[in-house]
C-alpha cells in the first residue's frame, strides 16, 4: 500500500491550499480515508475523515467551516481543501487509510489507521 500526499507549501494567513493524496495497492473504494497533522513538538492529531462512499465526513472542531475533505474513488484520490488558513494550521499533514466497507464509518485516532503517507508540509505565515 502506498499513499502519496502532495500540495503543501508556504501560504499567508487567510490563504488557501489543496492537499491531495494518491492511493495505490489497497481497495480504495472500501477504505475510510483520514487526514492528520503534526506540528513541531506536538503529537499527531486528527484533522478530517471521510467514509468510503463519501457520504460521511467529520472534522476537528478548529477546522470546521474552513477545511473540506473529499474523495474521487475512480481516481483513488482524497483531497483536503483548506481555506482561511491560520498560523496554527502549520504542520506536516498526513493522509491515512483503513479498509472498512461500511457506508458511514469514520475513525478518529492514528492507531486506527494501518496505512500512512509520507506527509506534506504546510506553513502558514502571519
Amino acid at each position: 500500500v502506498q499513499l502519496q500526499a502532495s500540495g503543501g507549501g508556504l501560504v499567508q494567513a487567510g490563504g488557501s491550499l489543496r492537499l491531495s493524496c494518491q492511493a495505490s495497492g489497497l481497495t480504495f473504494g472500501g477504505s475510510v480515508m483520514g487526514w492528520f497533522r503534526q506540528a513541531p513538538g506536538k503529537e499527531r492529531e486528527f484533522v478530517a475523515a471521510i467514509s468510503w462512499t463519501g457520504g460521511s465526513t467529520d472534522y476537528k472542531d478548529s477546522v470546521k467551516g474552513r477545511f473540506t475533505i473529499s474523495r474521487d474513488n475512480a481516481k483513488s484520490m482524497v483531497y483536503l481543501q483548506m481555506n482561511s488558513l491560520k498560523p496554527e494550521d502549520t504542520a506536516v499533514y498526513y493522509c491515512a487509510a483503513r479498509y472498512h466497507r461500511s457506508s458511514s464509518s469514520l475513525y478518529y485516532t492514528a492507531a486506527e489507521y494501518p496505512y500512512w503517507g509520507q506527509g506534506t508540509l504546510v506553513t502558514v505565515s502571519s
